[in-house]
């Protein structure tokens, strides 16, 4: 766990230069493009990304990330977040072609999106976690991405995630162990990781992502627990709420580094919420977020049909 050495001055001088991509010698000529801090009636808009997830869902058939860049250009995107899992290859050549083709196509690669899991009792399982973050870092930096979304992990108790998501989120311990444990294990693994994350000038943003995550508190004390380093970040999805989001979505706003937003049209792929984005706008607003807001796009429908629809409803929302 990373001892806390830093100032709270210190670390929002750290995110206010990487979100927006001052990190100059790392991101060079990657920064965001003029579109994104255009002002309106002297307000900063907040700058839109698409996941590459939109396209995709874990399908047996990757959706070509190439394909979510030419699309987000076209869209009027600023950027386009890419999950990891949805890349080809971890080739230099790889990466620099996205990197180079979203920068040809005037858009920003904000966040890289990763699974792991840190919730075990097995200390080499988690050192296989903790290595698969920091190569994961290292991706980031070469393809000028500033953030890195990090999950807690999870028990697994619960069965698949179709059976997760049927309980809400809410899982047992495995026997013998508490969650108390598994806390402590995240909090530990995390922070060996923020000490790269530190040294390559990369935000790791922990989501609400079900697991010890699931609820507020349970996000919250990890956060709380690393935010003296300057590299820790939270990944604010909307559509991650057991139950009333609007409240827990207050709750967690104020430590938002960058905001998932999800649209389920044509029926979503594990669950539907009828989300009001212009009372999340509002909530943003309060706590003056000037951010990301990265859609992630989980319904059934054709996402060249369903993504257009849902930068709309943001752009109503949000602009």
């Amino acid at each position: 766990m990373i001892k806390n050495r830093h100032t709270h001055q210190e670390r929002r001088n750290f995110l206010k230069k990487a979100s927006m991509a001052g990190l100059a010698t790392f991101m060079g000529p990657y920064a965001p493009t003029k579109s994104m801090i255009q002002e309106s009636g002297g307000i900063k808009r907040n700058p839109m990304s698409v996941s590459t997830y939109s396209y995709w869902h874990f399908k047996q058939k990757k959706f070509p990330i190439e394909q979510v860049i030419e699309q987000a250009a076209k869209l009027g995107f600023d950027g386009v977040e890419i999950l990891h899992r949805q890349m080809e290859s971890e080739s230099i050549g790889y990466m620099n072609k996205l990197k180079r083709l979203a920068f040809e196509s005037g858009l920003a690669l904000p966040m890289l999106s990763i699974h792991q899991d840190f919730v075990s009792p097995d200390n080499e399982e988690r050192k296989k976690h903790i290595a698969h973050t920091k190569h994961c870092i290292d991706l980031a930096v070469q393809m000028g991405i500033p953030c890195v979304r990090l999950n807690s992990g999870r028990w697994n108790t619960a069965g698949t995630f179709d059976e997760l998501m049927a309980v809400k989120g809410k899982e047992v311990p495995l026997e013998g162990y508490t969650d108390d444990d598994a806390f402590k294990w995240v909090i530990d693994a995390t922070g060996e990781c923020l000490v790269k994350a530190e040294q390559e000038g990369v935000i790791l943003a922990i989501e609400n992502h079900w697991g010890l995550t699931t609820q507020v508190d349970g996000l919250l004390r990890i956060y709380n627990a690393l935010k003296n380093s300057p590299a820790m970040g939270l990944n604010l999805d909307t559509g991650n709420f057991a139950g009333d989001p609007y409240s827990q979505f207050e709750q967690l706003a104020p430590y938002a580094t960058i905001v998932q937003a999800k649209t389920y049209y044509g029926g979503g792929e594990w669950y539907t919420l009828d989300l009001d984005y212009q009372r999340i706008a509002d909530i943003l607003r309060r706590t003056n977020f000037k951010g990301y807001i990265s859609l992630e796009m989980e319904g059934k429908e054709d996402p060249l049909t369903a993504v257009p629809k849902s930068l709309a409803v943001l752009r109503k929302a949000f602009y």
